[in-house]
């Protein structure tokens, strides 16, 4: 592998581009959209633009299949994906949501398309690119930088499009993507490592089937459902909990949610991945996920408190700390979960899988929140998300092949 420091660097530029494009096509787009004077459910429409991000594990076998002709199987794809997303933030800023919402609502799509395919061999080059001992701290400075790109194309574009209007913030974001790119021809080829599949259908049906083959993969598919079920829990019902059940006003959480709440989310992951090469997966699964379901307590306690910003503040802390150690843990649990040979497909599709059904496990949260309090609501939550702790006691069953974290590279 190449140095670390030159290896973190090119995590960090990868992650940088993948989380760029997201709130491009949905907070910010959205903010642009009502700007114009767009009417309410047209705007809604919009979240229809973002599918492709929930549905990239159905061409994802075509990207563990196929070999560009330049640059490799990973890197070749990873370049044009990011080509594409430079042009087509250009043709967003020169579009008008005024004249033509159509053709906005179709480059909309077609960026998070390309962003989503672009995620798909960004993350199966990861898992290729770093024995399992480096793979937190990699999945750690990865989420970081993705965290950092958010930031950028949504509070970040606000502000300048409040100083310099929309097409320019959206031509600034294509240059920004540009830079992120760079992180591509600083990576290092896996191809020799990794023999792609050899047809296309051995591209679809072999990476099912070899999951479905792991041992004990209904545990496996539970505790990925439930290790953070009491964080997207809690997380589901926050907004309405803090404006309407507390009283805080929008820029109090906003500013909050934008300083604390990021830092601490960056911190949490490169914590987690320097702890993850002295503590094995398990143990950081354990540790990480108790610290997950302790800082639930804050919001317990805040609802017990009332609307005190100190008391706001540390709670957004220890949650944000805390999901950004949890996030870096469960990333490199999902990775090795991965058969490199189909690794694009076998991390599509487990994380387009748990993000939909995450979706309708949290759809009752609203009704829970009513029926118990806020306080009797954030107690569940914590409570909920030792299921998830307990099945860590069957891990040894699971196959999951790791380096001893005590060994030296």
């Amino acid at each position: 592998m190449r140095k670390k420091s030159l290896a973190m660097v090119t995590v960090a530029l990868m992650g940088f581009a993948s989380g760029l494009p997201l709130y491009l096509t949905g907070f910010t787009l959205k903010a642009w959209l009502t700007e114009a004077g767009l009417d309410l459910r047209a705007i809604g429409l919009f979240g229809l633009v973002t599918q492709p991000y929930a549905l990239k594990f159905l061409w994802a076998p075509v990207l563990d299949r196929f070999l560009p002709p330049f640059l490799g199987r990973r890197r070749g794809w990873m370049v044009l994906f990011q080509g594409a997303l430079c042009l087509l933030l250009v043709l967003m800023a020169l579009a008008d949501p005024r004249v033509s919402v159509s053709r906005l609502a179709l480059l909309g799509l077609m960026v998070a398309f390309a962003s989503a395919s672009q995620d798909i061999v960004v993350d199966a080059w990861r898992r290729e690119a770093f024995a399992e001992r480096d793979l937190g701290l990699a999945n750690a400075v990865h989420i970081g930088a993705y965290r950092v790109a958010m930031l950028a194309s949504g509070a970040g574009a606000l502000v300048l499009a409040q100083a310099a209007g929309w097409r320019a913030t959206y031509l600034a974001m294509a240059g920004l993507m540009a830079v992120g790119a760079l992180g591509t021809f600083l990576a290092w080829s896996t191809d020799a490592r990794i023999q792609p599949p050899k047809t296309l259908r051995e591209a679809v049906t072999a990476p099912l089937a070899q999951l479905l083959k792991r041992p004990a993969i209904a545990e496996i598919l539970a505790f990925c459902l439930l290790y953070k079920i009491g964080d997207q829990l809690a997380d589901a019902m926050s907004a309405p909990f803090l404006l309407r059940g507390m009283g805080f006003t929008k820029l109090q959480i906003g500013a909050t949610t934008k300083t604390v709440g990021m830092v601490s989310i960056i911190l949490g992951g490169i914590l987690g991945g320097l702890l993850m090469k002295k503590l094995s997966l398990k143990r950081a699964l354990l540790l990480f996920g108790f610290c997950q379901a302790a800082s639930i307590l804050a919001f317990w306690a805040l609802s017990h408190l009332g609307p005190r910003l100190a008391v706001l503040t540390v709670a957004l802390a220890l949650e944000n700390l805390s999901f950004g150690m949890g996030g870096t843990a469960f990333a490199t649990f999902i990775m090795l979960l991965c058969d490199r040979r189909f690794t694009a497909t076998q991390y599509a599709l487990l994380s387009s899988l748990l993000a939909i059904t995450r979706g309708y496990l949290t759809a009752p949260a609203g009704w829970f929140a009513l029926r118990f309090g806020w306080s009797g609501y954030f107690l569940a939550c914590a409570i909920v998300a030792i299921p998830g702790l307990l099945l860590l006691a069957r891990f040894d069953r699971w196959g999951i092949v790791e380096e001893d974290p005590r060994v030296k590279a």
